[in-house]
């Protein structure tokens, strides 16, 4: 059976890249939104990147950016994949050249199935939770009932996860990945070494649950 893939998001020092690949992340994500606490400046994205081995994919996140900003990042960040998390059109989101994710803001009443279609071109959708006030990170789960067997499959799980949650979140979902920021930092952008390998290893039991029914 295939393992669930991790990406962990909004790393803004070295020895956060390191933890994340020594514990064996499949994605590490860099936030270019400024309005977020653990936003990167393009130099500062530069320098973590060249962290980061072969084989693990560079995601940057963007929220309604100005496409001269993407291309500006895509430009000078060694950026594997994209991620949206605004109201970005399909066709802004496939016009960078770069496999895309987009992100869907979930609650009773969103139309995946729309979404889905909208999205056609995406590598992933990330399920993450709605808040009228934020484009995600809000560290709260919505209801994983409302994610329907055939999307989990192509889907990456977001919003409120930790090492508490993820093995639950995995067995009932089974997405094809998860993606985490707040549940493994001990502050706003500063990530925690003990908590990401407790996150990854609480994937691992999410994984031997699903293969055992």
């Amino acid at each position: 059976m295939m393992r669930t893939r991790v990406k962990l998001c909004g790393l803004r020092h070295p020895r956060d890249i390191e933890a994340a690949v020594t514990h064996g992340a499949d994605a590490i994500g860099l936030v270019f939104f400024d309005k977020s606490p653990r936003a990167v400046a393009v130099e500062q994205a530069r320098a973590l990147a060249a962290a980061v081995p072969a084989f693990v994919t560079l995601v940057g996140l963007f929220v309604n950016a100005e496409p001269t900003l993407v291309r500006a990042v895509l430009a000078r960040v060694p950026l594997g994949a994209l991620q949206f998390h605004g109201t970005e059109p399909p066709d802004y989101c496939q016009a960078f050249e770069r496999p895309w994710i987009k992100a869907i803001a979930v609650r009773e009443g969103t139309d995946l199935s729309r979404a889905a279609k909208d999205y056609q071109g995406a590598a992933s959708l990330l399920l993450d939770t709605y808040d009228p006030n934020k484009a995600g990170g809000t560290g709260r789960c919505f209801d994983w009932e409302l994610v329907p067997e055939w999307l989990a499959r192509r889907s990456i799980l977001a919003g409120g996860l930790s090492p508490e949650n993820v093995a639950l979140a995995i067995a009932r979902v089974r997405p094809h990945a998860v993606d985490v920021s707040g549940g493994i930092e001990r502050d706003k952008g500063l990530k925690d070494s003990e908590k990401i390998s407790a996150f990854m290893q609480e994937v691992a039991n999410g994984d031997q649950f699903r293969r055992g029914q």
